[in-house]
Parts: C-alpha cells; structure tokens; sequence
C-alpha cells in the first residue's frame, strides 16, 4: 500500500526540484495573471468583446506553456512560437467584417489578445520588468490613444 502512496507522491512533485522553484512558478504565474488582468480590465471596461477573463486565462496559459517547455533554449522558443501562432489564430476568429458597411472590426482586442499571450511568455520565462513595462506602454496605447483619436474624428466630423 505505500508503493503507491510513494509512486503519486514522487509523480507530483516530479518537476520541482526544490521549494525555490515552485516559488519562482507561483510567482510568475500569478504575475502573467495580474498583468493580463490589467489589460482584459481595460478592454472590460470599454465594453469590448474580450474581456477580464480571456485576457487573464491567455496570459496565464502562455506563462505556463513557457514554464511547462523542457529547459533548452530551442525548446523554449518552440514554445513561444506555435503560442504566437495559436494566439493569432483566435485572435483571426475575434476580427469581424461587415461586408455590407465595408468595415472591419475587433482589430484591437485580436491585438490585445496578443499582447496577453506576450505579457504571459515574458513572466513565464521570468522577464518581470520586461512584462511590467510592456503593460504599462499597452495600457498607456489604449487608453490615451484611444483619447486622442477621439479628439481627432470629433475634430474632424465638425
């Protein structure tokens, strides 16, 4: 009966070497979450079609596909690649044309979806500053841009 015990037991913690090393994965984990939050709270709160929860989810799936690649350093960028393609695979699914208007919409939240996957790679791999910065210039991009082309088409439609 403790074979088994001892099997589960060496089979879950299988991938962690030490208490530092789950530590390191919490908190890169929980910072791709934080991170991407930030951004699907932005898109949340102008009433886009991605919102808190899919911005979240897709920066934590990204953080830990990083986290789950085997150490080399070609594995990793593996990773990083076929997470860039599937991200822009469901952000093509977002994108939305209208033929009878000529209009192409969701352009946007496809790109902050993106961005979420790259915030999540980042902190997966342990690039705090480089996330925490990179969010900073997205949410800066969203919000006063956002601000400014307004004024500019207010502007102009007058």
């Amino acid at each position: 009966m403790i074979a088994w015990w001892e099997a589960l037991w060496t089979e879950l913690l299988a991938d962690l070497p030490d208490a530092s090393h789950f530590l390191r994965a919490v908190v890169r984990l929980l910072v791709a979450v934080a991170l991407g939050g930030l951004v699907g709270l932005q898109r949340e709160t102008t009433g886009k079609q991605a919102g808190l929860r899919t911005h979240m989810i897709v920066s934590l799936g990204s953080a830990l596909f990083v986290l789950a690649a085997p150490e080399g350093p070609g594995d990793v960028a593996r990773v990083i690649q076929g997470l860039a393609a599937g991200i822009g695979f469901i952000g093509g699914g977002v994108i939305l044309k209208r033929s009878e208007q000529n209009e192409i919409h969701n352009l946007t939240t496809a790109a902050t979806l993106w961005f979420a996957a790259g915030i999540g790679i980042a902190a997966g791999m342990g690039r705090i500053w480089s996330a925490l910065l990179a969010t900073g210039l997205g949410l800066l991009i969203l919000t006063v841009l956002r601000q400014a082309e307004d004024r500019l088409t207010h502007h102009d439609s007058r």
